[in-house]
């Protein structure tokens, strides 16, 4: 190596350096917020997997996001409370590295998961007659297990990107957890390789499947609008308002932390969105697309009545 560099043993996670006090009372906030997303999602799984009724295309994409949603809090959040309670926030090279993987494996697959579930509602709200043939079995399988390899290669392209390169102390990481943007800025090789395949690979699983869920949800519109009785209209959007509105906040999050110009202010708020990804949006896709089910509602107080007995 020349100069100062050096290959790193360990980062530190600056976190939002606020007041003991503060990071204090966050560490209980976000606990409950964590152990909750946990309880709902796995709920959903469970419920899912024990209702042969919830054995349609629909919950068998749901149960994927809520697997997700699961494992991306897991990987990050654990790291972020132990930040809170403790004056020593490093993190050895390796587990940043696999953090870093997983975050972006994750992401990437709950991506792609989405659009899958639009396609999905476009398939049964426009061409319902053909849904049991166009949905079928094979075709869900097929979908969600590109979406799960898809992810975890894009992952791995960037991880072996990040590995090629030496990194300069001190090595202050200005994040929650070892996000992929605030890793690279301690690099102290050129990085425009990486920079160039993250905006590639955003373009190709971020701004392009938000493309296609509004080109589906167009059609989906388009094809409400066409039924003549306002109860069936109304039938129909609810089915689609809860998965619009978990799309709406996952990408719409993500696009403003990776298409947005860098700044200044930029860094504070990565980790504030950090916290919509990690924390809020696995609590409350089970809550916006599920719990609020009538369907899910039923499955559950079936499993309550047979546990009850």
């Amino acid at each position: 190596m020349k100069g100062n560099w050096s290959w790193a043993t360990e980062f530190v996670l600056l976190g939002f350096q606020l007041s003991a006090e503060t990071e204090v009372l966050l560490f209980w906030v976000f606990s409950l917020l964590y152990t909750f997303s946990l309880l709902a999602n796995g709920m959903i799984f469970a419920l899912i997997c024990l209702d042969q009724r919830l054995h349609t295309p629909m919950y068998f994409f749901l149960s994927h996001l809520a697997i997700i949603d699961m494992s991306y809090a897991s990987n990050n959040v654990p790291q972020m409370l132990a930040n809170l309670v403790t004056q020593k926030r490093a993190i050895s090279f390796v587990p940043c590295i696999m953090q870093t993987f997983s975050y972006l494996a994750f992401a990437h697959t709950e991506c792609l998961i989405l659009v899958a579930m639009s396609y999905d509602r476009y398939v049964a709200i426009c061409h319902p007659l053909q849904y049991t043939v166009i949905m079928s079995w094979t075709v869900c399988t097929v979908l969600a297990t590109m979406s799960w390899a898809s992810g975890f290669f894009l992952s791995l392209i960037h991880m072996l990107l990040l590995l090629r390169l030496p990194f300069c102390g001190p090595w202050e990481v200005n994040h929650l957890f070892c996000e992929i943007l605030s890793v690279l800025k301690l690099a102290c090789a050129d990085t425009w390789l990486n920079k160039v395949v993250i905006f590639a690979a955003t373009v190709l699983v971020l701004v392009a499947p938000f493309c296609l869920v509004l080109v589906s949800y167009t059609h989906i519109l388009w094809a409400i609008l066409k039924i003549q009785s306002g109860e069936g209209r109304r039938k129909a959007f609810s089915t689609c308002s809860s998965h619009l509105c978990v799309v709406g906040l996952f990408f719409g999050c993500a696009i403003v932390v990776y298409m947005v110009p860098d700044s200044s202010q930029q860094g504070e708020k990565t980790k504030i969105l950090s916290l919509f990804y990690s924390l809020f949006n696995p609590m409350l896709n089970p809550l916006i697309y599920s719990l609020r089910n009538a369907q899910v509602k039923d499955a559950l107080g079936r499993v309550l009545q047979v546990r009850s007995r």
